[in-house]
């Protein structure tokens, strides 16, 4: 694609050249719905439910390898090679289900957004979302890719934010390290629904489309077609990865541990959007850190946004074989930008419904933790298939890690229900 200097074969890496869309992803995970989940995950249970964090992260990392290595390999997205692999009402209906949830999550993080601006500033909440919105959808269609892909590389220094505000506030450490080495664990609907949050907002089906979609964006050609490439591609993706899903453990661990030392130590065992919890850290950590916290619901938001209109528009177009990519002109790729443009509408008119926002941003992430586990095994099994991947399928290694991670999402959301 254009903008990408020529691949030198001998030529080392350097760590600007390894991070990208691992990275990027990486942040977009940390969106608005998650912060909610976490907020919430701390507030209630203090420090017993992070060990579900540190649990998912190499399985987390794993399955971006293999949704990024498919595309990589491939030159395709996933949409794309589910269409081709499954049966046509299996492919549409694993892609139906991540549309779904993304367009539930996109509402819940724009109203997010607009909330967290009316803290910092007053004013409308509703109007603020509806200009996220606007917003959001005018950069994603009028910037370059190259350009865009700079500016939500630089957005991931927002999620520094988070770490300030665990900084700021007084967390018993000692207490709270034991908790991550043996935690209090609840057998409770409402304990079991926040670990399945938590574990959905960190593994969700959109960042497998979205990291894949850019991993096409950026390329010149598949693998397939210049294997003399793999060794390299193949290990910047993992270290992308790996980089990114480490920023996005580091900071939603953070962020449980702030709303542990300021809410959950206070009484405060209960909040009904995640800009309650920006400012409930106010009276208790002032207002340096009430601003760290509500400015990153903003701009994690601005990148999340983005990943959720894009996947949903990547996943349809890319099955109906249409013309797929922010490269694209607008006039070049209107089936295209109009599913981002349908996305974004959709999810912006739900905070016109009466829903209360913080349901809608947990149970977002609990729809993803439901809808992981049939997404992941189909991308398992497609990497280990040589007829998609020729030589390069993924290890037995990588493939076990991926089986492992499906099955712990399945039994986590079995776990919700058996609670309910």
């Amino acid at each position: 694609m254009s903008g990408f200097a020529p691949e030198k074969k001998n030529a080392r890496p350097s760590l600007a050249s390894l991070i990208g869309p691992g990275l990027v992803t990486g942040a977009a995970d940390d969106d608005p719905s998650g912060i909610a989940s976490y907020s919430q995950a701390g507030a209630a249970y203090g420090p017993n439910i992070i060990w579900s964090l540190l649990l998912a992260f190499p399985f987390m990392a794993g399955i971006q390898e293999i949704a990024a290595r498919i595309a990589r390999v491939t030159g395709h997205g996933l949409a794309h090679n589910l269409v081709h692999y499954y049966p046509a009402w299996l492919a549409r209906a694993l892609i139906f289900l991540m549309v779904v949830a993304n367009i539930c999550n996109l509402g819940a993080d724009l109203a997010a957004m607009g909330s967290a601006l009316a803290l910092l500033i007053g004013g409308p909440e509703q109007l603020y979302t509806v200009g996220f919105a606007l917003f959001s959808t005018a950069l994603q269609i009028y910037l370059r890719y190259d350009d865009y892909a700079k500016v939500l590389k630089w957005l991931t220094l927002s999620l520094l934010a988070y770490v300030g505000s665990a900084c700021i506030v007084a967390v018993p450490w000692r207490t709270a390290a034991l908790s991550l080495v043996w935690p209090h664990i609840e057998w409770s609907s409402h304990y079991a629904t926040l670990v399945v949050a938590t574990l959905g907002t960190t593994i969700s089906p959109y960042l497998f489309f979205w990291q894949a979609g850019m991993e096409v964006e950026r390329q010149h050609q598949s693998l397939r077609k210049a294997p003399h490439l793999a060794r390299v591609e193949i290990t910047r993706i993992r270290w992308d990865t790996l980089i990114g899903m480490g920023l996005s453990t580091l900071i939603g661990a953070a962020i449980m541990f702030t709303t542990y030392g300021s809410l959950n130590l206070h009484g405060i065992n209960n909040i009904e959007s995640a800009s309650q919890a920006a400012e409930a850290l106010r009276p208790i950590a002032g207002d340096f850190a009430f601003l760290l916290f509500a400015a990153g619901i903003i701009a994690t938001g601005l990148l999340a946004v983005p990943a959720l209109a894009g996947a949903a528009a990547y996943a349809i177009a890319e099955a109906a074989c249409w013309p797929v990519g922010f490269d694209y002109k607008l006039e070049e790729a209107k089936k295209f930008y109009g599913v981002l443009i349908a996305a974004t509408a959709i999810g912006t008119g739900l905070n016109f419904a009466g829903i209360d926002p913080m349901d809608a941003l947990v149970w977002a992430a609990v729809v993803n933790g439901i809808a992981a586990a049939p997404i992941m095994a189909a991308l398992i099994r497609m990497a280990r298939d040589w007829r998609v991947m020729g030589k390069l399928t993924i290890t037995a290694g990588l493939a076990g890690n991926g089986w492992c991670g499906t099955i712990l999402m399945g039994a986590a959301a079995a776990a919700m229900l058996l609670t309910l």
